[in-house]
C-alpha cells in the first residue's frame, strides 16, 4: 500500500520509478504484480486524437471606449458572448461563416474552432470583429482588431466531454457513403474507423476510477490542469466481471488548463469532409500505483479490450443502439478485423505514436519532479448512464 504523499515525496526525492503504460506490462509479466507494485509509482497514460467536445474561455482587454461583447467572430467563426463584458467561448466545432456550404467538396479544407484554437496556440495573430447594442457604461458598437494570444487577460482551456472511456468502431452498411465524425465510411462495409489509444488510454487503465476522480491532475497539450467534473455523457459502468473493462463508451473527462502553457504539436486543428471540424489534443494522466489492484488493471492490453462495431449508415444516425459485433484492440491495431464474417480495413484517427510520446513527456517531468500527484476531492459516478432525449408534443 502506498499513498499519494509517499509517492509525492518520492517524486519530490527524485526517487520515484515511473513506466508508462505501454512498459508496465513487460515489467509486471518479469517481476510479478505483486514486486512490481512494490517497486513503481506511478504509470503514465495518454491519448491523442479529436475530442470534439472542447473549447476555451477567452477575455479581451477592453479599449477605448468599451464595449460590452453581444456578438463576436475570431477569424470569421462565431464565439459565444452570452457573459461578461468581454468574456467570450470558442467552441472546437464552430465552423468560419459560410463553411456549411460545398461540405461534401473534394479535397475542401474546413476551418473552424479547433482551427482558431490551433492557431492561438502557435501565437498566431487573429482577427477579432465584435457587435453591440450598447450601453451607458459600454459605449462603443463596434470593435475590428487583431490580437495574438499574449495580448488576452485570461486563454483558459474548459472541454466538457474528452478522453472517452473506450469508444465505437465505425462502419457503413448502407449503400452509399457517408461522411461523419469518425471519418469517410465507404457503403457495404468496405471500411471501419476508430479513434482510441487502446491500452494507453487513461480510463482504461483505471477502468473503475479508483485514482483518476475531479480534482485528479493531468497534462493537458503540455499545460498542467486538472479534471474539473465528470464529463458529458458520463456512463460509468465498471464490469467487474470483465475486469473492469467497459465493452464501450463508457466515462469521460471534464478538463481545463492554461492555454498560453500548452505546446502547439499537440492542439491541432481537425478539418473532416462531409462533416465539418473538430479539435485533437494530447492529454497525460498519471496513474499512482496506490496498490498491486491498481497496478494490475493498468496492465490492460489491447487484445483484453473489445470495442463495439456500429453502422454508422442506418443503426447510429437512428439511435437503434444496435451493435454488429466486437472487436479487440489488436484486431484493430492490426489494420484489418472482422465483421459478420467479411475482413474489413480498419484505419484510426488517434495517434497511438503520439499519444505514446505524451506518456513519455509526463513521464519525464515527473522523474524531473516538475509534475506532481493530486489526489482527486471526489469520485468520478459509477453507476450513471447516457439518456436519450425524450421527445414530447406538450409540456408536462
Amino acid at each position: 500500500m502506498k499513498t499519494y504523499d509517499q509517492i509525492n515525496d518520492r517524486i519530490a526525492s527524485g526517487k520515484a520509478v515511473v513506466l508508462t503504460a505501454d512498459e508496465i506490462m513487460d515489467y509486471v509479466d518479469r517481476k510479478g504484480a505483486a514486486a512490481a507494485a512494490r517497486e513503481v509509482d506511478v504509470v503514465t497514460t495518454a491519448t491523442f486524437g479529436p475530442m470534439c467536445s472542447s473549447g476555451c474561455m477567452l477575455n479581451f482587454g477592453q479599449p477605448k471606449p468599451k464595449i460590452r461583447i453581444t456578438e463576436a467572430w475570431i477569424e470569421d467563426v462565431l464565439v459565444y458572448a452570452g457573459l461578461a463584458a468581454a468574456d467570450v467561448y470558442l467552441g472546437a466545432t464552430q465552423l468560419r461563416h459560410g463553411d456549411p456550404a460545398n461540405m461534401y467538396h473534394p479535397g475542401e479544407f474546413r476551418y473552424g474552432g479547433g482551427h482558431v484554437i490551433e492557431d492561438l496556440v502557435a501565437g498566431k495573430s487573429l482577427q477579432l470583429f465584435a457587435l453591440s447594442y450598447a450601453t451607458d457604461c459600454y459605449p462603443r458598437r463596434e470593435l475590428r482588431t487583431y490580437f495574438t494570444i499574449d495580448d488576452l487577460n485570461q486563454a483558459i482551456m474548459v472541454n466538457p466531454r474528452n478522453c472517452y472511456q473506450n469508444y465505437n468502431v465505425a462502419i457503413n452498411k448502407s449503400d452509399r457513403t457517408v461522411y461523419t465524425y469518425m471519418g469517410r465510411l465507404d457503403p457495404n462495409g468496405k471500411n471501419a474507423t476508430y479513434c482510441s489509444a487502446g491500452q494507453l488510454s487513461p480510463l482504461l487503465n483505471d477502468p473503475c476510477y479508483e485514482t483518476i476522480g475531479i480534482g485528479t491532475k493531468v497534462w493537458l497539450a503540455g499545460a498542467h490542469g486538472h479534471v474539473y467534473a465528470a464529463g458529458t455523457q458520463h456512463a460509468g459502468a465498471c464490469d467487474r466481471t470483465a475486469g473492469g473493462v467497459p465493452t464501450g463508451g463508457a466515462g469521460t473527462l471534464a478538463l481545463t488548463a492554461d492555454m498560453k502553457k500548452m505546446r502547439p504539436e499537440f492542439v491541432r486543428g481537425v478539418s473532416l469532409r462531409g462533416y465539418g471540424v473538430s479539435l485533437a489534443l494530447g492529454v497525460g494522466i498519471p496513474i499512482p500505483v496506490l496498490n498491486e489492484q491498481v497496478l494490475t488493471r493498468a496492465c490492460i492490453r489491447d487484445r483484453d479490450i473489445p470495442a463495439p462495431v456500429i453502422d454508422y449508415g442506418i443503426d447510429y444516425p437512428q439511435n437503434t443502439g444496435k451493435v454488429l459485433c466486437h472487436v479487440t484492440y489488436e484486431d484493430l491495431r492490426s489494420g484489418r478485423i472482422e465483421v459478420q464474417g467479411k475482413k474489413v480495413a480498419v484505419g484510426s484517427l488517434s495517434s497511438y505514436h503520439t499519444a505514446l510520446e505524451v506518456a513519455n513527456l509526463l513521464a519525464g517531468e515527473i522523474r524531473r519532479g516538475d509534475f506532481t500527484l493530486a489526489r482527486p476531492h471526489a469520485k468520478l459516478p459509477a453507476d450513471t448512464a447516457m439518456k436519450p432525449l425524450v421527445m414530447r408534443e406538450k409540456p408536462l
